[in-house]
């Protein structure tokens, strides 16, 4: 088991067992320790539609339920809607899902009361676990603990949240396909783009899972998503990832928007003042949007820190987004003449609105809305199955030495400047960019790119794909 960018992860053989009692018996304890919460306080549980999900859910609840908390079932709900529910029930949340990881892993999200756990709740959880593990006895964890049932609740309140944030039919006139997959997020997309007087239309339920990474989406997927948006005559595609907090949304053509982008145009929606993001979003929002823009590492706690920071220095009107689409707020703004609550963990359905409601305002069609910021363009893929040592290997030898750097790129292109604040972003000499990155909750390598052209942004990608793989190979 291992704490990533996004939660703890780890095969779902292993989390449905013994693994998930531990680190749920650790969170509490954390929470009871911390004085984050007292024996009788309620504690919310979601899932996604994972086959190892039910299991992992139940043997939480029961661990749970031993330490003296109450536990109330949420249900298959989006992270972001059971993030809110907890929020504003002052109740801290489990949420199990693999987001889009294969559906052999699966995962925890934890929530304390007052929002997502950060990196040092990480380390005290962790600790715990491992001292756990040795003490814990060998039982049964057949037994069903008793569990309150929330999810209509916690689905309707997060429904309200978002039927507030447009004006009435804002999306008339639109013909809008959701692609349904295995996304928990996939009735609500429907209901809610119907309640603001789009034509909805369902496509590739599956009740199977299927990981969909909005940060790089399959070819097989986006052949599927161009196929249904020239047959059907769709102005857009939308959907989100296993567990509902990274947006997906294409143009008229089932061409997928860059997640940053989605981002960047969710904070002009908002007005936002200040932005924050992981270095791996665009290079090009600095100048996009009259907002301060304030870089992190990957990953939602790195994000949530930096809004935070924000706060304390006194900025208002506080938001972040990640590269995969993930936007989160940290302060509440005023939208359509409501109060939007913040929410500082990762929500697919603000930008969705975001993006379709200003493709609606212009009447223009989003491949045209999406080429006026002008943005480098940029790619992103990453090597699956990719060992976590052979990473940590490459990544040593690329830092030790300049030398070493540009013996690797120089089949690419010579280095003129290095950030290492998460992995290694290059910029180039002729102002390419390339990023290696590991992936911090999977056995993967990760490559970002930009440049002024596709072709260029394309052929760069591979390239750098291709010298990982060559390296990986002679080392």
């Amino acid at each position: 088991m291992k704490f990533g960018t996004s939660g703890l992860r780890g095969l779902s053989a292993d989390l449905e067992g013994r693994a998930s009692v531990v680190y749920a018996t650790a969170f509490g304890q954390y929470l009871l320790e911390s004085g984050r919460a007292q024996k009788g306080d309620l504690v919310m549980l979601g899932r996604d539609f994972r086959d190892s999900s039910p299991a992992i859910a139940a043997t939480c609840a029961f661990a749970l339920t031993a330490l003296g908390f109450r536990v109330a079932d949420c249900g298959t709900v989006p992270t972001p809607a059971l993030a809110f529910y907890g929020s504003r029930n002052k109740a801290a949340s489990l949420m199990i899902t693999g987001s889009h990881i294969p559906a052999d892993r699966n995962g925890i999200k934890f929530y304390r009361p007052d929002g997502e756990i950060d990196k040092a709740d990480e380390a005290a959880i962790s600790d715990l676990a491992v001292k756990l593990d040795r003490s814990l006895p060998e039982e049964a964890m057949a037994e069903k603990a008793k569990v309150e049932d929330r999810s209509g609740d916690c689905a309707r309140a997060f429904m309200a949240r978002n039927a507030g944030i447009l004006s009435k039919n804002a999306l008339s006139g639109q013909r809008i396909g959701v692609y349904q997959h295995s996304t928990v997020a996939r009735d609500m997309m429907v209901q809610l783009l119907s309640h603001y007087g789009a034509e909805a239309i369902a496509l590739g339920r599956s009740e199977t899972f299927i990981p969909v990474d909005t940060e790089a989406v399959s070819a097989q997927t986006v052949a599927l998503l161009k196929d249904w948006a020239q047959s059907l005559t769709l102005d857009a595609l939308v959907s989100a990832d296993g567990d509902g907090d990274r947006p997906l949304v294409t143009d008229e053509n089932g061409t997928p928007l860059r997640g940053d982008l989605l981002g960047l145009i969710t904070a002009n929606f908002l007005d936002a003042g200040t932005v924050v993001t992981p270095v791996t979003s665009n290079s090009g929002i600095e100048a996009a949007g009259a907002f301060a823009v304030a870089r992190t590492r990957v990953g939602s706690p790195f994000v949530i820190a930096g809004m935070q920071e924000a706060i304390f220095a006194g900025k208002d009107r506080v938001m972040g987004f990640e590269a995969n689409g993930g936007l989160l707020t940290g302060s509440d703004f005023s939208v359509n003449g409501r109060t939007l609550e913040a929410l500082p963990t990762r929500d697919c359905f603000l930008p969705i609105l975001a993006v379709l409601a200003l493709a609606a305002a212009q009447k223009k069609p989003l491949s045209v809305i999406a080429a006026s910021y002008n943005l480098p363009i940029a790619a992103a893929d990453r090597l699956e199955n990719f060992p976590v040592e052979t990473s940590a290997k490459l990544m040593a030898y690329l830092r030790a030495l300049p030398e070493n750097l540009a013996d690797f790129l120089k089949p690419l292109g010579s280095p003129a400047t290095a950030s290492d604040i998460d992995g290694l972003r290059v910029t180039l000499a002729d102002r390419r960019i390339i990023h290696f990155r590991p992936s911090g909750n999977a056995p993967e390598m990760r490559c970002y790119v930009e440049a002024q052209t596709e072709h260029a942004a394309s052929q760069l990608l591979e390239a750098g794909l291709s010298r990982i793989r060559q390296w990986a190979g002679q080392n």
